[in-house]
């Protein structure tokens, strides 16, 4: 029997999940968008639950059509790059809803930071531009415009994940909290050069290292499926070991 690799990808619109062969044969597919956000002009917005649900979902619906359940070898992600996500490390339950890559609301803090001559320390240590593209501004915005998040997050009790590492985290039933490289070096406090969260920086961006993921590889087991989740009951055990953001993947 022929072994399947489950492509979850988790864009900006929808989510898709893919069954490919070892031949590049797809054994099956299925797609779900989930709905956009706007508070106000600029800002853009996503429900992290729904985000969850509907790349569950999608998974759930290409096995049981493909029927190849049975026949998954691993799963690998490929994910929106730099939208933002906090929850409560115990519960699992968000504490605001993801700030999308495209949000411009932390622009002004940006350009704060470009007045405090910031630029070239963050360039060369990140390799990128300040602005609010990135995921650093918009954890500094949550963790100072959400009340008593970041008292929590200084006591450890909340995580932040770009779209993989919240997608990891659920479907290892809470157990593995990383991020691969590709996604942490777009969050503007990552070392590229050592490859690991860059302690300055993240005191600069005033954001507690303790909320961040361990850094990974795009080609490791990071875990496996956690039992009992609906739908992905056959998945149990099975190794996810790939991950990468948007572009590169």
């Amino acid at each position: 029997m022929q072994r399947y690799i489950l492509a979850l990808d988790q864009g900006t619109t929808s989510s898709r999940a893919i069954l490919f062969g070892r031949d590049g044969s797809v054994g099956g597919h299925a797609q779900q968008p989930f709905r956009q956000y706007y508070p106000q002009p600029g800002w853009v917005e996503h429900d992290p639950n729904e985000i969850w649900e509907s790349e569950r979902a999608v998974a759930a619906q290409a096995l049981r059509e493909s029927g190849l359940g049975r026949a998954v070898a691993a799963i690998g992600i490929t994910n929106q790059r730099e939208t933002t996500i906090l929850w409560d490390r115990a519960t699992g339950e968000p504490i605001h809803n993801a700030i999308v890559w495209q949000c411009r609301r932390t622009a002004e803090l940006c350009e704060e930071l470009k007045r405090q001559g910031l630029e070239e320390r963050i360039v060369s240590t990140t390799g990128l531009l300040i602005d609010a593209y990135f995921s650093g501004s918009k954890i500094r915005w949550v963790l100072d415009n959400v009340p008593g998040v970041r008292q929590r997050a200084e006591k450890g009790e909340i995580l932040f994940g770009t779209v993989e590492t919240w997608l990891i985290w659920r479907l290892t039933g809470g157990k593995v909290h990383v991020t691969d490289y590709s996604n942490a070096s777009r969050t503007m406090l990552f070392n590229i050069h050592t490859l690991s969260w860059d302690e300055e920086l993240c005191a600069l961006l005033d954001i507690p290292m303790n909320i961040l993921p361990r850094p990974v590889s795009n080609s490791e087991v990071y875990g496996t499926v956690a039992e009992g989740i609906e739908g992905l009951e056959e998945l149990a055990g099975v190794p996810i070991c790939g991950a990468a953001g948007d572009q590169q993947a």
